[in-house]
């Protein structure tokens, strides 16, 4: 009886650390706004709008100290829109981010499930649709902001499904990652498979990105990863309806070079980003109006941004942005470029809470990647009937 009452202190003291050196933390985000648009399918258009800044989410994270500097953790995160309660990413219940893995200090990280690629982790953040870390009102440029159709998913837009992700530990400010998808086929590895690596740079005022992905299949592995997405035997199989690159979906890859950087100086912030990406083998992928020109080759596009954003007082920011969006020829096509203006203004109430006031004005000319003369297409809005369209946009959005 002597021996075994320490031994139960003992045990309950080791329990006791063990439950204290672990947490799950439950946080969010709710971002509701209005917004105008001059044209949308030939009519202008005011309507109430979610996620407008960024997408409004509920979610999970937690942590195990497993000992050694070792660490288990996992998230959990699904969007949802407050306007209607609905449920974001195609009416997935953790949309955004679900994952498991462990985290050493000394190692890095390897986590397995749905996330974002390199290329969201490493360049996304040059951007002014989702800046971050060298600006205090994040994503100041809005998801209108994002390059045409968010073809490089600089936005986040589409979220990797099957994903064994390596983060390395950061060594004076270097760090690098590494991803691959599975595509799950049977009797095909590599159908439907997704593969990037990105490498970082951040000390001081200065950070730069780049990243290298590629996609095969993207209509399937990419752009159509969420539950409401078409599959390949689906009678409707496209899975991006942007007429911006809509008509390339029967490429056999997607591929993805892509660099940024950003400099703080005192209160100014300029970055820059630059992607080349490239829908390769166009014709190659069958499905339901996947290829309506017939076409066959790569489609390249090239865009460019360079942006700025400036705190003009401790609750006062603005900002804005330039991109510039290049389509190649292919076939009878002759490509389109798309010319995009974002202004920003953002008030902060708190660290947690501010008002927003966004202009985005968009100017397409060309032949687009349906054959078609291009018409102005801001993301995530209905495209324009002509050749430009402009939205403003005004609302609030809280973290929690």
């Amino acid at each position: 009886m002597k021996k075994t009452l320490p031994m139960i202190a003992a045990l309950a003291s080791f329990v006791g650390v063990a439950h204290a050196q672990s947490s799950v933390t439950l946080y969010g985000l709710i971002d509701d706004g209005l917004t105008y648009s001059s044209n949308a399918k030939g009519s202008s258009q005011y309507s109430m709008t979610a996620g407008n800044l960024e997408g409004s989410r509920w979610g999970m994270r937690g942590i195990e100290d497993l000992g050694g500097g070792l660490n288990a953790i996992f998230r959990l995160e699904g969007g949802f829109s407050p306007a209607n309660g609905t449920l974001g990413q195609g009416g997935a219940l953790f949309g955004r981010k679900a994952y498991v893995g462990l985290s050493s200090a000394a190692y890095g990280t390897l986590t397995a499930g749905r996330q974002y690629d390199p290329a969201g982790d490493y360049v996304s953040g040059f951007e002014s649709g989702n800046a971050y870390g060298e600006v205090t009102a994040t994503e100041w440029g809005s998801i209108y902001g994002a390059h045409p159709g968010d073809m490089d998913n600089l936005d986040n837009s589409f979220r990797i499904n099957n994903t064994v992700k390596y983060t390395s530990p950061s060594y004076r400010g270097l760090s690098a990652e590494g991803l691959y998808s599975f595509g799950g086929q049977a009797g095909d590895f590599t159908r439907n498979q997704l593969y990037g690596f990105a490498a970082g740079y951040a000390n001081g005022p200065l950070a730069l990105g780049a990243a290298f992905e590629k996609a095969k299949d993207p209509n399937y592995s990419l752009f159509g990863t969420n539950p409401s997405a078409n599959t390949a035997t689906s009678t409707s199989a496209i899975n991006a309806s942007t007429p911006v690159y809509s008509g390339y979906l029967s490429a056999g890859a997607w591929q993805l070079i892509t660099a940024g950087g950003a400099y703080r100086i005192g209160n100014a912030t300029i970055g820059g980003v630059y992607s080349n990406v490239q829908f390769q083998n166009v014709g190659s992928v069958s499905g339901a109006g996947l290829n309506p020109g017939h076409l066959s080759g790569t489609a390249t596009f090239n865009i460019g941004e360079i942006n700025l954003a400036y705190l003009v007082t401790p609750f006062l920011q603005l900002g804005v942005a330039y991109s510039y969006t290049r389509g190649s020829s292919i076939g009878t096509i002759s490509g389109a470029s798309y010319s995009q203006f974002n202004l920003a203004a953002n008030y902060l109430l708190s660290k947690r809470t501010d008002l927003y006031l966004v202009g985005i004005h968009q100017h397409a000319s060309g032949v687009d990647s349906t054959g078609k003369a291009a018409v102005a297409a801001i993301p995530n809005l209905s495209n324009s009937s002509s050749d430009v369209q402009t939205a403003i946009v005004f609302g609030v959005r809280h973290r929690f």
